[in-house]
C-alpha cells in the first residue's frame, strides 16, 4: 500500500487543520498545499500562521486553478500545439457554463448552442480573445500536455513538490479527477482532505466523471485509479456541533459513518429547534443567532447578521438560524422526498455551522412533529 491517503472528515472535525499538521512536520522536503476557492486558501495561510506564526519555506499555499496555470500550463503549453510558442497565456476566465461558445442557431423552435471545435478552432476552444484560458478547459489542457508531453508535466510536479496536499477535494470534477489519477502514478506522497457532504461549489461542470461529482471521490478511486493507489480514513469526531446537532445533520447522509461530537460545552438551548415566523424576532434577540439564507433574494431581519449557505461554509457559529427552502422543508417532513445534491449540501453546511443550536423557520400554522425538533416558543427562556 502506498502513502497516499484519502481523509473523509465530517464537519467541524479538524481536517484543515489536520492537513496543516501533516505539513508542518516536514522540513526537508518541499509541500504544496492546494485548495479550491480563495477563500478556502486565505483560510489556510491564516490557520498555519495561527499555528505556526509563518508560513515555512518550504510550504507553498496555492489555488487549484492558479496551481495548474503556472506549472501545468505555461511550462508546457507550446508542447501541446505549436502556435502556444509564441504566444503568452495570460491568465484565466473563470465561467460557470460551457466555454468557447461559436453561436446559436434555432431548430424545432429551440436555440442549439454551437461551440468551437478542439481540431478545428483550438484557440477559440481553449481561450478568450486576449488569451485567457477558460476555466472549464483548465484541467483538460493539462492532462493533454501532460499526454503531449510523455508525462513531463506530472514528473516536473512530483520533482518540484514532495508532497502535494489537497483540501476540500470533494469540490473537483471532471478532468481534475484525472489529475488526481496521474498524481496517483508519480513519487510525490498524496493526501487529500474532503467531505462528500460538502459539495457546495464544483471546479467545473462537464460530462467526464459526472457520476463522481458530488462528493463520490472515494469511489472515483476505488473504480478508475490503479489498485491500492491509496490508503481511506474517516475523520468522525465534531468538535464543533452537539450531539443533537450531529445525528440531525447525519440525516441528510444515511450512507455515511455517523459523527461523534467532542462538544462537551455545557449550554442551554441546545439542538434543532422550528420556529415559527411570528417567532423570528422574538428569537433573533434572545439568541443572537446567525441568519442562514439560500440565496440573497430571501428576506431576512436586516438587523442582525446573515450570510448565504454557501459563503458560511468553513466558519462556525454559536447558534444559526436557517431560511429553508421549500425542497428542505418538504425533506424534513418526509426523508425519502427528492432533496438535489447542491440543495442537500447547502443544508448540510448549514445546520452543521452551529455549535449548539440549529433554528429552522417555519410557517405560523405549521405543526409537524418531527423527531429531534422542537417547537421554539416566546415562554423559552435562555
Amino acid at each position: 500500500m502506498s502513502n497516499n491517503r484519502l481523509i473523509i472528515a465530517a464537519a467541524g472535525s479538524g481536517k484543515t487543520t489536520r492537513l496543516i499538521n501533516e505539513a508542518l512536520k516536514i522540513k526537508d522536503k518541499k509541500v504544496l498545499i492546494t485548495t479550491y476557492t480563495e477563500a478556502n486558501e486565505a483560510g489556510i495561510r491564516k490557520k498555519i500562521i495561527a499555528l505556526n506564526k509563518y508560513i515555512p519555506k518550504n510550504v507553498t499555499v496555492q489555488t487549484w486553478f492558479s496551481f495548474l496555470l503556472q506549472h501545468g500550463i505555461r511550462p508546457f503549453q507550446g508542447t501541446f500545439n505549436d502556435v502556444l510558442f509564441e504566444k503568452k497565456v495570460k491568465g484565466l476566465l473563470l465561467v460557470n457554463e460551457q466555454s468557447g461558445l461559436r453561436c446559436k442557431f434555432k431548430k424545432n423552435g429551440k436555440e442549439i448552442p454551437l461551440y468551437y471545435s478542439e481540431k478545428k478552432d483550438f484557440e477559440k476552444h481553449y481561450f478568450t480573445q486576449e488569451m485567457k484560458i477558460f476555466s472549464d478547459k483548465l484541467s483538460k489542457f493539462v492532462v493533454e500536455c501532460n499526454k503531449k508531453s510523455n508525462g513531463a508535466v506530472i514528473d516536473r510536479i512530483s520533482k518540484i513538490y514532495q508532497h502535494v496536499f489537497i483540501d476540500e477535494v470533494q469540490d473537483l470534477a471532471g478532468n481534475d479527477l484525472e489529475i488526481l489519477k496521474l498524481f496517483f502514478n508519480c513519487n510525490s506522497e498524496i493526501i487529500l482532505v474532503g467531505d462528500p457532504r460538502q459539495v457546495v461549489y464544483l471546479t467545473h461542470n462537464e460530462k467526464l466523471h459526472s457520476k463522481y461529482s458530488y462528493g463520490k471521490i472515494k469511489e472515483f478511486i476505488q473504480e478508475k485509479c490503479k489498485k491500492n493507489c491509496c490508503s481511506f480514513e474517516d475523520l468522525t469526531d465534531s468538535y464543533r456541533c452537539k450531539q443533537e446537532i450531529c445525528d440531525f445533520a447525519d440525516n441528510l447522509y444515511p450512507d455515511l459513518p455517523k459523527t461523534k461530537s467532542k462538544n462537551i460545552d455545557i449550554k442551554v438551548h441546545t439542538g434543532i429547534f422550528f420556529v415559527k415566523e411570528q417567532d423570528v424576532g422574538k428569537y433573533l434577540e434572545q439568541y443572537k443567532p446567525i441568519q442562514l439564507r439560500n440565496s440573497m433574494t430571501k428576506d431576512v431581519n436586516e438587523k442582525y447578521p446573515v450570510k448565504n449557505f454557501g459563503e458560511a461554509k468553513g466558519l462556525t457559529f454559536d447558534r444559526v438560524l436557517i431560511y429553508p427552502t421549500v425542497p428542505i422543508l418538504k425533506w424534513l417532513k418526509d426523508n425519502n422526498s427528492i432533496l438535489a445534491n447542491t440543495s442537500r449540501s447547502k443544508f448540510y453546511v448549514a445546520i452543521t455551522r452551529a455549535k449548539y443550536s440549529v433554528g429552522i423557520i417555519v410557517e405560523n400554522n405549521e405543526q409537524t412533529a418531527i423527531e429531534g425538533i422542537t417547537y421554539f416558543t416566546n415562554e423559552t427562556t435562555l
